[in-house]
């Protein structure tokens, strides 16, 4: 099986610190080439993969302002569907904007929705929704109004977290400052139960950072330690007692939880979107609903298993179930399954 595997261009493959869609395709492609199959990534120059690079951007967006985006973008996509003929199955990552090509070719395309921007978005995906099989990361974040051949959960290469028994005394959040996320409530939280908060991620919206996190941030009760890569994200989630996820939008996926929970650290996160699909219920952590509700989790939170948290992602978040589940979705495309 020859695939094409079409990445974002904001962010390296696999990302140096933050990407959370680039970290997914990266995933991908090297278990799907452990597996033998003929992988050609489309990425930007500097990724790093055992599969086969076909580079046209340079760098990646987000890390040189100098690119145009709209230069690239068009530039990236176009590279990869003007060689489509080359390849059994076109693997899009890359949103909206590939779609509009799949009507100019006739090799299949997969596309893994990592979530709507925003319903602006969603005519695109409506009006190709005949030729392009859609692969949603939960049943939470799948559109009503569009035909979906699987739901594939994220998975993560379980290597890369240390399992750790003994939990530590702080509290941890993971995650892009903005006031979708909620930030501001996991320092709530932390202040009402006087626990250390560690905050880490990149900085998308600078006044509600400057708002809402920069007045408590103390160095001591709580800390910024800016966008972490693996080794230091490892260390850090492993050494919390649990990881808060108070999101205030309807939550994709989260991987940021099943990274805690691999390293044995439960979540505390508000039950929207994928969260309760995610988080198992007094074994891997709790779904609230309220910043009370999460007050109330972080007291119980001592009484979960670390071991039982570690073994319940190992089996529903591998990065080989998530393999084996893409194989699945590129077999019953090639065997023209409908979609439904």
């Amino acid at each position: 099986m020859r695939v094409a595997m079409l990445a974002p261009i904001s962010w390296r493959v696999p990302p140096r610190h933050y990407g959370p869609w680039e970290r997914v395709v990266s995933l991908v492609t090297e278990g799907l080439v452990e597996r033998g199959v003929d992988v050609t990534l489309f990425a930007t120059a500097d990724s790093v993969t055992q599969a086969h690079l076909d580079a046209i951007c340079p760098r990646p967006l987000a890390e040189d302002p100098t690119l145009d985006a709209k230069v690239w973008e068009s530039l990236h996509i176009a590279n990869a569907f003007e060689k489509a003929g080359n390849f059994d199955v076109i693997h899009n990552h890359y949103d909206f904007l590939p779609l509009t090509y799949a009507g100019l070719v006739t090799t299949p395309i997969v596309t893994t929705v990592h979530g709507f921007s925003s319903g602006r978005i969603r005519p695109v995906y409506r009006r190709y929704a005949g030729r392009v099989a859609y692969v949603s990361i939960s049943d939470a974040d799948r559109d009503p109004d569009l035909p979906y051949v699987a739901t594939v959960y994220h998975g993560i290469d379980l290597s890369e977290f240390t399992p750790r028994e003994q939990p530590g005394r702080g509290l941890v959040y993971f995650g892009r400052m903005h006031p979708d996320k909620g930030v501001a409530d996991a320092i709530a939280v932390a202040r009402a139960v006087g626990l250390p908060l560690v905050i880490a991620g990149i900085v998308h919206d600078r006044d509600y950072f400057d708002r809402e996190i920069t007045p408590y941030l103390d160095g001591d009760r709580v800390r910024y330690v800016g966008s972490l890569g693996p080794a230091e994200r490892d260390e850090l989630l492993g050494s919390a007692l649990a990881l808060l996820h108070l999101v205030e939008f309807a939550e994709p996926f989260g991987l940021s939880m099943i990274e805690a929970m691999a390293c044995g650290t439960p979540v505390v996160a508000r039950r929207r979107g994928s969260v309760p699909e995610v988080v198992d219920e007094g074994v891997t952590g709790f779904v609230v609903d309220d910043v009370a509700g999460a007050i109330d989790a972080v007291g119980r939170i001592g009484g979960l298993d670390r071991r039982a948290v570690r073994a319940r992602v190992a089996e529903r978040f591998s990065r080989d179930r998530m393999v084996d589940d893409y194989l699945r979705v590129y077999e019953r495309v090639l065997a023209g399954a409908r979609i439904a």
